[in-house]
């Protein structure tokens, strides 16, 4: 299958290797704004400065979208539209309602339309939201990613700030992981947030966080904070609790905050029940491009095969929404109600 990557920053990058490794894709062009490093295994195929061009000139059967938010809808419609099949970079858009126009787009034109969540590849987060969900609800989720950044690490993080906050380019990863296990639907929002560097934008805030509510009785909590000032202190917190026990993230070894593999990793689960606590081992887990390998094998293989990835798309823009209703909640100081998200 011939695939077109769009951008060339560390996703971009891994997902480019992902396919360059895969036996039934052959990649036809890396498209980058500006020149960038690449190693060698990449060194040799075509690239290109401008999508439009690329996307004439390649005619890929699958386009990978790993820019800055704020293209992703635009590019990934042009590529349906060009005859392409999209795996797209969460978050899948800048908007709800541009989220929702590309995932019309691909029922419109029958396209495939894969979203970068990774955790959904990860073997170990599959067995927590299993044992979450034998659990019963309704749900207490605590669930948080702070990451102190310096250097080239805080360059990135202020380059992402330009068009999204940390809330929604980190939360969706983990409301979608609330979602999967509830079954339930969110209906309101409460968010806060801070700007705590005179380095990014005046409307921008570094430190976020949300409590959401769903029709269950469940009640979430995440919370996202970036810059060289955030704590290393309990930086990494994955619980959920319900009436008959809690299941949580113990012992891996996270390394730094900024360790993008730590982010992924679970090293073991601790499952308690009232009066029993069970421990799940979990050591051979995946590293962070084998995750990508396992997201670029899993979309060939739904086109190869025309998997309905409704359900996908559909939990795609539910749990952007209401990561941006979090950050509108933030920026007007109002809890917002969801009502219906299906």
């Amino acid at each position: 299958m011939r695939v077109l990557i769009a951008g060339l920053g560390n996703m971009g990058c891994s997902h480019a290797l992902a396919h360059h490794a895969h036996r039934d894709a052959e990649v036809v062009g890396l498209v980058n704004r500006s020149p960038v490093d690449l190693p060698d295994a990449l060194a040799n195929y075509p690239r290109f400065s401008d999508y439009g061009e690329a996307l004439a000139q390649t005619k890929p059967e699958l386009v990978v979208i790993a820019t800055y938010t704020d293209s992703h809808a635009d590019y990934a419609v042009a590529a349906m539209e060009a005859g392409a099949h999209v795996f797209v970079e969460k978050p899948l858009a800048g908007t709800a309602g541009d989220a929702q126009r590309v995932a019309d787009t691909a029922r419109r034109l029958n396209r495939k339309l894969g979203v970068g969540y990774i955790l959904r590849h990860h073997p170990s987060w599959q067995r927590l939201i299993a044992e979450a969900r034998a659990l019963g609800g309704p749900y207490v989720f605590r669930l948080n990613l702070n990451q102190q950044s310096e250097g080239a690490a805080w360059e990135t993080h202020k380059a992402l700030m330009k068009t999204t906050s940390p809330l929604v380019d980190c939360g969706v990863h983990y409301v979608d992981v609330m979602c999967q296990i509830t079954d339930a639907t969110p209906v309101r929002v409460h968010g806060m947030g801070v700007r705590l560097s005179d380095e990014i934008a005046p409307d921008m805030y570094n430190y976020g966080q949300f409590q959401v509510i769903y029709d269950d009785g469940s009640v979430g909590w995440y919370e996202a904070g970036w810059g060289p000032m955030m704590s290393e202190t309990a930086f990494f917190v994955k619980d959920v609790v319900s009436p008959n026990g809690a299941v949580s993230i113990v012992d891996a070894d996270k390394g730094d905050s900024d360790d993008i593999g730590g982010h992924t990793r679970v090293g073991g689960l601790l499952v308690h029940r009232l009066g029993n606590d069970r421990r799940i081992e979990l050591p051979d887990e995946p590293d962070h491009q084998a995750l990508c390998d396992a997201e670029a094998a899993w979309i060939l293989d739904a086109i190869a095969n025309d998997t309905d990835l409704d359900r996908h798309m559909t939990d795609a823009v539910q749990s952007l929404r209401i990561c941006l209703a979090a950050d509108d909640s933030i920026r007007t100081g109002q809890t917002i109600s969801l009502g219906d998200l299906q």
